[in-house]
């Protein structure tokens, strides 16, 4: 098939990346001219395991390509995806005005029937108003799908290639094949194709991601609560876990959720819920939980050595929202960073992937360092705030000798109490009494 998909970023491009490599010719647009000249040289300006692998082999199997031209791209093209960012305005609903300019520009390139299929997080109704603006605006036949990404960062590659179900809307039989067509190869493991209405896969997208924000919040609550009555959440974790009902998935406690995803989606939802009357109460504690999880970090560290922290020497091991990836959208680290450098302390910071998205947002204010225990030298104390599986088995001699002070504050519980205080280190983590040498 003859696929364009507008829009390179995190979604677009795995997306248009995977449908090349399953034989599909593909062209992926994008208004950055840099970018897409970087992409032609294969450069990836992401961090995807197995990403930039694919993008090169089918760059030079002419499968793929990448162009600033949609106008071209629509008229070779049958299927169309708009995957540009629909990021949170203030009021929490999501800004669709790039998903309505793709929409128009698409209109106005048609040559002939074509099957436009939103790709980007949207809320209800969107498709509708896609529909709306491309009639305005073409007399050519065409249909609108509503095709919902659930791809995880840190394994998107697998995640497309191998989805666990790939959720398609539509009312027309016509498209609903045509998008099953495409999407054949991607579930030969006998995962289904979900088909409904357009409302109910838009819908669906959402659902998914409040459901899980909403789980992560409550184990970081149960987690709190651990603390105080001297429970040890690892093994409140494994117990209800067991539970065929509840399972074991999103269910570590942590310093908070973040990324492109959870906390714009669960906003998007509140602002959906309010526009039709409703207060969704249960996802705007979710919503609170999460951003009073990522200080509980800052909190322990004040404890510990008091308020008045200038002067200070911190190292942090993480960056990125979670392990795998370079994106730093909401990432917990960054709300103690930030908190870190307003009590006065220096901070030195280390990830395997997130150091350019780092330097981007902090600049000069923070020291970077490529390798993980060159930041330990001379700190106080060392923060864990992403769960890199580098971290899980460091030369924990080393560490002691590194740090002026042997304290760790674990925000992924990647160590057992028991264990480090046999190790000579102080250790605060998440969900878990604090121990002491």
């Amino acid at each position: 098939m003859k696929v364009c998909v507008i829009g390179t970023g995190y979604v677009g491009l795995v997306a248009g990346t995977c449908f090349a490599e399953s034989g599909n010719d593909v062209v992926c647009v994008d208004i950055d001219e840099a970018k897409i000249v970087m992409l032609r040289e294969g450069q990836v300006p992401i961090y995807e395991p197995g990403l930039e692998e694919l993008i090169k082999r089918n760059l030079a199997e002419k499968r793929l390509r990448f162009s600033t031209d949609l106008n071209d791209a629509v008229k070779q093209s049958l299927i169309c995806f708009i995957a540009v960012g629909t990021p949170p305005g203030e009021d929490g609903s999501a800004d669709l005005h790039a998903v309505m300019r793709v929409a128009a520009e698409i209109a106005e390139a048609m040559n002939g029937y074509k099957v436009i299929v939103n790709k980007s997080t949207v809320p209800v109704g969107t498709a509708d108003r896609v529909r709306q603006v491309v009639a305005s605006r073409t007399q050519h036949p065409f249909d609108v799908v509503s095709n919902p990404e659930f791809l995880k960062e840190g394994a998107a590659v697998e995640d497309f290639m191998k989805p666990d179900r790939v959720v398609i809307g539509g009312s027309s039989e016509k498209a609903i094949e045509l998008m099953k067509e495409l999407y054949g190869p991607f579930v030969r493991n006998e995962h289904p194709i979900i088909t409904m209405s357009v409302a109910s896969a838009e819908m669906t997208k959402y659902a998914a991601n409040a459901m899980l924000a909403a789980r992560i919040s409550l184990m970081n609550e149960l987690a709190n609560l651990c603390e105080r009555v001297d429970a040890d959440v690892m093994d409140v974790r494994r117990g209800v876990g067991s539970d065929r009902r509840i399972g074991h998935h999103f269910l570590f406690p942590g310093v908070g959720y973040g990324g492109s995803c959870f906390p714009k989606d669960v906003k998007a939802v509140i602002r959906t819920a309010a526009e039709q009357g409703l207060d969704f109460a249960m996802l705007k504690a979710v919503e609170a939980v999460n951003e009073r999880q990522k200080r509980t970090m800052v909190d322990k560290v004040t404890q510990h050595f008091g308020e008045y922290l200038r002067g200070m020497r911190f190292a942090v091991w993480g960056l990125a929202f979670k392990p795998r990836t370079d994106d730093m959208r909401e990432a917990p680290a960054v709300t103690v960073i930030d908190a870190l450098l307003r009590a006065g302390a220096e901070v030195h910071a280390h990830d395997p992937e997130a150091l350019g998205e780092g330097r981007r947002i902090f600049a000069d204010r923070v020291h970077y360092h490529r390798v993980n225990y060159d930041a330990l030298a001379g700190a106080d104390a060392l923060l864990i705030m992403t769960e890199w599986n580098e971290f899980r088995r460091p030369d924990f001699e080393r560490m002691r000798q590194l740090l002026k002070h042997p304290v760790i504050f674990d925000g992924r519980n990647l160590y057992e109490p028991v264990e480090m205080r046999q190790l000579g280190f102080t250790y605060y983590s998440v969900g878990r009494r604090p121990v002491t040498p």
